[in-house]
């Protein structure tokens, strides 16, 4: 009786959202003169040609009305509510998948990897939703996750023991799952298409509604903020526009599960590397726009393009981070494809190379992102040693890959306790202070590039006529000068080693992906080093860690109040899937001077 009553609400739910559709354009034209006679943005009333039209000067257009009005077959998170909650009360299965990790220590939250997936059992909240994970059920943020296309599937997925009659009916379930597999393919190529068409409504919106009117308003913006906060969404609008196009050229109206999309992303995966870049400065983009949204003006002001532009209830920081989120997406879409493409279509071994294509160019995108992260911790790093000499680490090296202690045999026979760090390229030699451990001297640096590694048994080494234990040494290739280093123990020696070969491949492989960081992000890595310090050696400081949630009520009671939102810095840090923390960074906390 309670599920009839809760239709019967979320029917009449329903018809208030029809009815506010048909006041919403009367309502939006007069936040639109409100807005425009408020904070004097201007409007292009379409006289002015806009500076992103394609090579052929056409563009399709979606009106607002069009979008609202329309019916897509898929569900976005934090969208109709009210629908899924619908289908959750009639018994279905809805499930959705993990775009990206969700890393929490709170035991009331819903921990997952990108690519698991969450039983949705209760979706009234936008920003949090109540779901199912390995047995567990808590609280997670419904941004980040898309939920399934094809929800029947897994309904039929769902059964629980065994028996004759439900293996009869498991039997139909697989026969009807068969002459349903291109119906679930054309659920998918739907999702695609149309998923990609809002995304470029989106980017519109963002360079029409947003960039146009701040460069019009040369008074509250510089050159260098716009490029801060919009990096280089332009170029991706004009390149999406281009990929959507191919798109719809090989897309069957007709008969969608026919469509052949997979030569459009091998035909365009150079370009989506593009995403790179913007996915380096956003958080950069995130502080910038924050330090500006203090001041109340530049609230109006975003606030007034939005509504000129006719653009959905989101605030600037959500449409910026539409990109990120994008190119996340593929993979997942593209992996859901393949699974309801058959190898007899003529699709397949594109949509197959497509998948490990997207992948790949998520992976080069986390690896660069990576780096940059990097550089800012080994610059805090620099400014930490005493005495530093010559070129800055960052000059040639973005990544450190081992550090540890060695004792270094000269030439004349003599023992030098040094504290080594091995990054690409370079390993810099460091001595602790006599009397504070915790404090580093600079004393040298050997060239990766140019040395040979040689590994000694135990025994006396004939070059340098020393009796020497777990030890290897590095031999010049240009000047044939050895370097002998001895470690404590075998295990030492052996991680030494492998650290070496890691050097050597990862140089490689930066050489073969163009992994390159700029030198404009160099030098603002070390700039921002410099004033953290204040120029002289206070210490490495830990990487800020994500902020905490609000308290949640003990995990029993279903019906609670949620928090207001996920915390912005948390899903911009989760916008790639993350690394395993390395131990160095901890061994860089404790090799640094003290804190006052």
């Amino acid at each position: 009786m309670g599920i009839i009553i809760h239709i019967q609400q979320v029917k009449k739910q329903r018809k208030k959202l029809d009815q506010g559709l048909i006041l919403k354009k009367e309502k939006y034209r007069k936040e639109k003169k409100c807005a425009s006679l408020s904070f004097e943005v201007s409007s292009d009333g379409g006289t002015e040609p806009s500076a992103l039209v394609d090579d052929n000067g056409s563009e399709e257009d979606f009106s607002y009305e069009d979008l609202c009005q329309a019916s897509p077959r898929y569900l976005q998170p934090g969208g109709e509510q009210l629908a899924i909650n619908e289908l959750i009360s009639d018994g279905n299965v809805v499930c959705a998948e993990a775009l990206w990790d969700h890393v929490t220590m709170d035991d009331q939250e819903l921990g997952f990897k990108a690519g698991d997936v969450i039983q949705v059992l209760e979706a009234s909240n936008k920003d949090w939703w109540w779901g199912r994970s390995e047995d567990k059920e808590a609280w997670f943020p419904a941004s980040f996750v898309r939920l399934r296309v094809n929800q029947e599937e897994l309904s039929e997925n769902s059964s629980s023991t065994p028996s004759e009659e439900q293996d009869e009916e498991a039997s139909q379930s697989r026969h009807r799952h068969c002459e349903n597999k291109q119906q679930m393919r054309t659920n998918v190529i739907r999702e695609i298409m149309d998923t990609e068409r809002v995304y470029i409504k989106h980017l519109r919106d963002i360079c029409e509604g947003y960039i146009r009117q701040c460069r019009k308003h040369t008074g509250m913006f510089t050159i260098a903020q716009l490029a801060t906060i919009f990096g280089n969404i332009e170029d991706i609008y004009k390149f999406q526009r281009k990929f959507l196009k191919d798109l719809e050229k090989q897309y069957n109206k007709e008969e969608p599960h026919l469509s052949e999309i997979g030569s459009c992303f091998l035909q365009n995966q150079e370009g989506f590397a593009i995403y790179s870049e913007y996915c380096n400065n956003h958080p950069g983009a995130c502080l910038e726009l924050a330090n500006l949204m203090k001041q109340g003006k530049y609230r109006h002001f975003f606030e007034a393009c939005r509504l000129l532009q006719q653009m959905i209830d989101i605030a600037i920081d959500g449409f910026l981070l539409t990109p990120v989120q994008k190119i996340c997406k593929y993979p997942l879409q593209l992996a859901e494809l393949l699974k309801y493409t058959t190898q007899e279509h003529g699709d397949y071994s594109n949509i197959k190379a497509a998948y490990e294509a997207m992948k790949n160019v998520a992976c080069l995108i986390n690896e660069r992102k990576r780096k940059l992260e990097s550089i800012d911790k080994i610059a805090r790093w620099q400014v930490s040693i005493v005495g530093w000499e010559g070129l800055d680490i960052l000059d040639r090296s973005s990544e450190l890959i081992h550090s540890g202690e060695l004792t270094k045999i000269t030439k004349q026979g003599k023992s030098q306790q040094r504290t080594f760090f091995l990054f690409d390229h370079q390993l810099v030699s460091c001595k602790k202070d006599l009397l504070r451990r915790d404090m580093l001297y600079y004393k040298g640096r050997l060239d990766m590039d140019e040395m040979e590694l040689v590994d000694l048994g135990d025994g006396r080494d004939k070059d340098c006529n020393l009796s020497v234990k777990n030890a290897f040494k590095l031999v010049s290739r240009t000047t044939e000068e050895v370097y002998l280093f001895c470690a404590k123990k075998q295990e030492d020696k052996a991680r030494w080693l492998q650290a070496c070969a890691d050097e050597r491949r990862r140089v490689q492989e930066d050489k073969e992906m163009g992994m390159e960081i700029s030198e404009n992000q160099k030098k603002l890595a070390m700039l921002n080093a410099q004033k953290a310090g204040h120029g002289k050696s206070k210490g490495y400081n830990r990487c800020p860690v994500a902020p905490p949630h609000q308290g949640l009520h003990p995990i029993h009671q279903r019906h609670i109040t949620m928090p207001t939102s996920v915390p912005q810095q948390q899903v911009f840090g989760l916008a790639e899937p993350k690394r395993k923390s390395s131990l160095f960074w901890h061994t860089f906390n404790r090799l640094t001077p003290f804190r006052k």
